[in-house]
């Protein structure tokens, strides 16, 4: 009589199995947290590679990137084959199948595989496994052994699980990039606009005997609407701009340029401040529907006259302080420039031989500080009456009136006075 004996696992065996299998979870939760803590694409594929080959017995391992219709060598570990940054068409290999198919694909032995492309000759098994977002493939995850059917299949079951993890992490840190990438574009774009709006201002004052202009320009963002310039006219005379766009930031920056380009464009042809503002804001009128408008005021210096002629469109008026008596400006102010068709009127005073004229922008009358208290016209007053006002000084005034409260509006002012 012949006996058939089946072979029953020992309590010390099963024991064992039980044991590696909690062991391998251990591992798979601990890789999972670790993969997911880091947020550095790089540094996280050249984790997964490592750690992987390290925990799982792998001699090679690699992630490909799906990028358009190719895939793209991410992080490589023990294929001479293959360097990071490699490329070949997503149709090639096994990982074809698996972006083809959203399954891991185990090939026991790959000499039987026709699209099996070698990482190393001695390469005799390998496991390739989608990494995922949702429903989109992300890439492809190879780990290969030299040994055929090393992969068993409780170890195929805990790496699907871990291509989960890190599908996330990889969608995750690409994220992070893309907005890192984002951000420092979108620095490099503000730099280089402050930069050529900086170039449109005035690298310095003319020489005018007997007269000293200075002026700054404040933006509250890295560009604005505000505008200052100076424009030769001839027979000594300069005209003296102020302009403030509608709002701050790149669309205000824009329509400043414009305006800038029709004021200079102008400058020769009119015959004086009135009809300046007059074809200014025809042109904005028909040119720059925007719904925006600007402010601007526009004199004519006559230094030999001593005579400043100037016409306003909305905007503040200029201080004007002969000795130590100060008085605004009164003058009749039209319209802000781009809203309605107008006129605009001109008005000229005669500069004695101590004198200061004050020219701003509502940013520095309107500045507020903690309390929402203005600056005001009261401390401007004040301001030009004392004997050593300058620019720096008014603007270094301003800062330290807001304290510690972001600056509200772009802020630029024009002081001309007796040299």
């Amino acid at each position: 009589m012949s006996t058939i004996s089946s072979r029953v696992p020992q309590p010390a065996q099963v024991a064992i199995f039980e044991q590696r299998r909690v062991d391998a979870l251990m591992a798979v939760q601990k890789a999972a947290q670790q993969i997911g803590s880091i947020l550095e694409l790089d540094e996280l594929l050249e984790t997964v590679v490592h750690r992987i080959a390290v925990d799982f017995g792998c001699i090679e391992s690699m992630i490909l990137l799906v990028e358009g219709e190719q895939f793209q060598v991410a992080a490589v570990h023990g294929c001479t084959s293959s360097t990071k940054g490699d490329r070949w068409p997503v149709h090639e290999g096994l990982s074809a199948q698996v972006v083809a198919s959203g399954r891991a694909y185990y090939a026991p032995d790959v000499s039987q595989e026709l699209l099996y492309k070698a990482c190393e000759p001695e390469t005799r098994s390998e496991i390739a496994l989608p990494l995922k977002s949702g429903n989109r493939i992300l890439g492809v995850f190879n780990a290969s052994h030299h040994e055929l059917d090393a992969f068993p299949r409780a170890q195929i079951e805990i790496l699907k699980a871990l291509a989960e993890h890190i599908g996330v992490a990889i969608d995750n840190a690409q994220r992070v990039r893309h907005e890192r990438q984002q951000a420092h574009r979108l620095q490099e774009e503000r730099e280089e606009s402050q930069r050529i709006q900086q170039n449109l201002l005035p690298h310095s004052a003319p020489e005018l005997p007997g007269f000293k202009l200075e002026a700054e320009c404040v933006p509250a963002d890295a560009v604005g609407g505000d505008w200052y310039d100076y424009l030769p006219l001839g027979d000594g005379r300069w005209g003296i701009v102020l302009a403030d766009v509608s709002g701050k930031g790149m669309p205000a920056a824009l329509l400043m340029s414009a305006t800038r380009g029709i004021v200079r464009s102008l400058a020769p042809l009119v015959s004086g401040p009135g009809e300046m503002l007059a074809r200014v804001n025809q042109m904005l009128l028909s040119d720059f529907a925007t719904g925006r408008y600007v402010t601007m005021i526009y004199a004519v210096l006559d230094p030999a006259r001593r005579t400043l002629t100037f016409a306003s469109a909305g905007h503040p008026w200029p201080l004007l302080c002969h000795g130590t008596d100060v008085r605004p400006l009164h003058a009749d102010a039209g319209m802000p420039l781009g809203l309605l068709p107008g006129g605009f009127t001109e008005h000229t005073v005669t500069l004695c031989h101590n004198f200061r004229l004050l020219l701003y922008t509502d940013g520095i009358s309107e500045e507020l500080n903690r309390e929402d208290e203005e600056f005001g016209a009261a401390r401007l007053v004040e301001f030009v009456g004392t004997h050593d006002c300058s620019v720096p000084k008014l603007i270094e005034a301003i800062r330290e009136f807001r304290g510690g409260r972001a600056q509200g509006d772009d802020a630029t002012v024009i002081l001309l006075r007796s040299a």
